[in-house]
């Protein structure tokens, strides 16, 4: 079977999760830089990539690497690579990236030329001048940084982090993505019991539910990749069933969620009942003032904060009220995401251990109490 060079995208901070993810789908020569994981495979990884992958943000074919300082060079190397492999002749592929640093900076330009290589290339291969492009999408996208391009194929379509359950959402959502790596980090297992006093559209607590109960995140949505003739139909069947059997049903996993806004309870309560797992997980209307659990468990937490300065101070007088009521009960553990940079003056703490992770392109704070 191919073996192809596998790219996967990942919010900064989490290389080193998605790395271990991917060693453990059976990932070979696993490579982390910075927002991007690599590695090889075939056909078969890039399935269960899709399906299993909790923190990547899409998974990617590497179609070629090279340098390039002309848009002559830029043409001549993409009109190289066996594209023809991938794309039918009715197929679709549009073109889109991004430039930093580079002699080549115009991005429409580069899409550009791109596009005219691709169609060199594929008209040299099919012997037709004009490509309908109604078939299935092969959405390329081209990275160019300090002259150094990087071809991909993406394979996902919408975003890892669209499992399917969250349809709407509160105002600042954390992103399904960010929320599984940060569950990584706090070792949720398929016994543990967490808690999130302020659940909103309820995250954090639908993705450790997933995640103790080893659901595959992708198993209720579809893919760019499904449609391809180039990919095996049954590859994606025998997957699917391997992922089915995979769920553990036995997990003695469960969560408890509190929101003082009655629509956020009852939009979390509607995103894990589309999730499967309303069984595991509580989620009731409460007040931060009236925080206390009912046994040991792994607290998590992503307090709203503000940009103007009432929200901000608002923001601060929520972290002195976190830190007076967890810090009340010392037998749970506290992973707390916050973009403020004084978050532990105001919470009264230091914490054990502390993470910088980026929510977009907001660099936060993961702060970790362990007693």
């Amino acid at each position: 079977m191919q073996r192809m060079k596998i790219s996967c995208p990942c919010h900064f901070g989490l290389e080193s999760v998605l790395s271990f993810e991917i060693k453990k789908l059976g990932g070979q020569d696993v490579q982390a830089q910075d927002g991007r994981v690599s590695f090889w495979g075939t056909w078969e990884e890039i399935v269960k990539a899709n399906l299993w992958l909790r923190t990547a943000e899409r998974v990617q074919i590497v179609l070629g690497e090279f340098e390039a300082r002309s848009f002559t060079e830029l043409f001549d190397q993409v009109l190289k690579l066996p594209l023809e492999q991938f794309i039918g002749k009715k197929d679709a592929f549009p073109v889109k990236g991004h430039c930093l640093n580079s002699q080549l900076h115009s991005v429409p330009d580069c899409q550009s030329i791109v596009k005219k290589a691709v169609v060199k290339r594929l008209e040299s291969v099919y012997h037709q001048s004009w490509f309908e492009e109604t078939g299935s999408v092969f959405q390329l996208q081209f990275f160019i940084r300090k002259d150094r391009v990087l071809l991909l194929l993406d394979t996902t379509g919408a975003g890892l982090h669209k499992r399917g359950y969250r349809k709407n959402a509160n105002e600042a959502p954390i992103r399904e993505t960010l929320a599984a790596g940060i569950l990584d980090l706090a070792r949720v297992r398929s016994d543990s019991v967490v808690y999130d006093p302020m659940c909103g559209s309820g995250t954090f607590l639908i993705e450790a539910a997933l995640r103790a109960c080893n659901i595959a995140p992708g198993l209720n949505r579809r893919f760019a990749c499904e449609k391809w003739d180039c990919l095996d139909g049954a590859v994606w069947e025998r997957q699917r069933r391997d992922a089915l059997e995979a769920v553990d049903r036995t997990a003695q996993f469960r969560a408890y969620g509190w929101d003082v806004d009655p629509e956020c309870v009852s939009l979390a309560r509607e995103n894990a009942k589309k999730a499967g797992v309303s069984p595991r997980i509580r989620i009731e209307q409460r007040d931060l003032r009236d925080f206390e659990t009912p046994q040991a468990g792994i607290v998590l937490a992503n307090p709203p904060y503000g940009e103007r300065m009432l929200q901000i101070r608002e923001a601060e007088d929520l972290y002195r009220l976190m830190g007076e009521k967890f810090r009340e009960d010392y037998k749970n553990q506290y992973y707390i995401i916050s973009p403020h940079e004084e978050f532990e003056q105001f919470f009264g703490k230091k914490a054990d251990r502390r993470r910088k992770l980026y929510n977009g392109m907001l660099k936060c704070q993961l702060f970790m109490y362990f007693h």
